[in-house]
């Protein structure tokens, strides 16, 4: 009976620590909703996810993306460099307001690519297939929850 007592704590214990760290970890996977719409998007915190983004992948999920997430509020520059699916590109501040849109970014070919950067500052980035944006109606001021 005392070995299950020191046990059921200990376990508890484990249990709460880990849902803590969870909530801090870098990596996995977001729901990002508009409306009622959710993208399922792979989240990029470290510099390194932010660099690779969606580089090299060949295929993106119909509802699936990739959102960036920054330190803090910049005006956050994207390119398409290794990039083969063309993409909506939608910049949120702090706050998660749609600050600026650039739709249908198709994909870099040459080894010069273009620069795209918002008119505003955003702290976090969703990238989604072509289209979307349309589909869903989006435009800045549309708030976003995640």
């Amino acid at each position: 009976m005392l070995r299950r007592v020191i046990i059921c704590p200990i376990i508890f214990i484990l249990m709460v620590g880990l849902s803590a760290c969870s909530s801090q970890t870098v990596g996995g996977t977001r729901e990002v909703c508009f409306y009622d719409q959710c993208i399922k998007a792979e989240v990029a915190q470290t510099p390194g996810k932010r660099g690779k983004g969606l580089q090299f992948r060949e295929s993106l999920g119909k509802d699936e993306g990739m959102l960036f997430i920054f330190p803090s509020s910049h005006r956050q520059s994207f390119w398409m460099k290794d990039t083969f699916i063309p993409l909506d590109i939608i910049w949120m501040d702090s706050r998660k307001r749609v600050v600026f849109i650039i739709p249908n970014v198709l994909p870099c070919e040459t080894e010069q690519c273009p620069v795209y950067t918002p008119d505003t500052a955003a702290n976090y980035v969703l990238e989604v297939n072509a289209g979307i944006t349309l589909e869903l109606g989006l435009s800045v001021g549309d708030q976003a929850v995640f």
